[in-house]
């Protein structure tokens, strides 16, 4: 039994930690929750009880057994040391530590081994990434990835509570005629969609399609990997979809890759276009597993293979791999 704390509690993937933790029946001791000052004092019900959120601060960490971070890059960069320093071990769900060589970067169906490499922080990785990655991995080790083009399709969960509650705000007010507030967005995504998640870098790309770049490498432990991106923000409540390209040594077919995929943990192949059987973000809300469908020859590569990837970002993408993890730890 673990003394738990979770840093980010009252956020949109904080609530989905209390949900999840439950359903899976993690063992819990003592659960602290926690949040920035204006959020201290509120409830949150776990179990049938009503815990108290309590304001974050160095002190927190104080008897916590295991730390879950889902309160940003920087209150992480801030605080995940002092979790540590007091004999927690963390998992964060932010950018803050992905790329440290000395954090593992962890998706349960491709590295779990490396969990128990850590040294107080264990990193989680980017919500399109991990998708990504449980897809393309089976078929890495079948055939070997060579190149990977990737564009996303990325709902407006993955900028938070107060992104979807934007895309919602903005459509009743079009309907009613009324201006459109835009503030959580750079722009309006109701009806619209825009090729814009994060900063843009020097390079042209964005940081979004930049962590699916190294964090791609550093999970499958392929630093020679070609990838390229393209991430776009659509009006969708909940669930990330991609467009996947991908370059192997050895050909794969259509049939050799939904053989692959259908042995493959964590993924389910839904794959009979015909009849509208392909994944879609409406069907895969509050899923668990990576949704592959699509799946198709390119005839513009001799080794060229396409598909379409789709798993909720909230739960997969952030508290769900998270939890895994720990799952991982506590078994030792």
């Amino acid at each position: 039994m673990k003394n738990v704390a979770i840093a980010g509690a009252t956020g949109v993937v904080g609530t989905e930690f209390l949900k999840l933790l439950d359903a899976r029946d993690f063992p819990i001791k003592n659960l602290k929750l926690l949040a920035s000052a204006r959020s201290a004092g509120k409830a949150l019900e776990f179990r049938g009880e009503k815990i108290p959120v309590e304001e974050l601060t160095p002190k927190s960490f104080c008897g916590v057994d295991l730390a879950f971070f889902t309160a940003g890059r920087e209150r992480s960069r801030e605080f995940v040391p002092h979790a540590v320093d007091a004999g927690a071990v963390v998992i964060d769900n932010s950018s803050a530590f992905r790329m440290d060589p000395e954090v593992p970067l962890v998706v349960p169906e491709i590295n779990p081994q490396t969990a128990f490499d850590h040294k107080g922080t264990i990193a989680n990785p980017n919500c399109s990434t991990i998708q990504m990655v449980v897809a393309l991995n089976p078929l890495h080790k079948a055939a070997t990835v060579k190149r990977v083009i990737v564009s996303t399709y990325q709902s407006t969960s993955g900028a938070g509570a107060k992104g979807m509650n934007e895309l919602l705000n903005q459509t009743r007010a079009w309907a009613n005629g009324e201006s459109l507030d835009v503030s959580a967005f750079p722009a309006q995504i109701a009806f619209n969609l825009f090729p814009h998640v994060d900063i843009f870098l020097d390079n042209g790309y964005t940081k979004e399609e930049m962590k699916m770049v190294n964090e791609t490498k550093k999970i499958m432990n392929a630093p020679e990997m070609a990838i390229t991106a393209t991430c776009v923000r659509v009006p969708v409540l909940r669930a990330h979809s991609e467009a996947v390209w991908i370059e192997t040594e050895e050909k794969v077919t259509p049939e050799e890759a939904r053989d692959i995929f259908n042995k493959a943990p964590g993924i389910i192949v839904r794959d009979e276009p015909e009849n509208g059987g392909y994944p879609m973000p409406w069907d895969v809300d509050a899923t668990f597993e990576t949704y592959v469908g699509r799946i198709r020859e390119d005839f513009s590569h001799p080794k060229g293979l396409a598909f379409w990837v789709v798993a909720d970002q909230l739960n997969k993408g952030a508290a769900l791999n998270s939890i895994q993890i720990a799952e991982i730890l506590e078994a030792g």
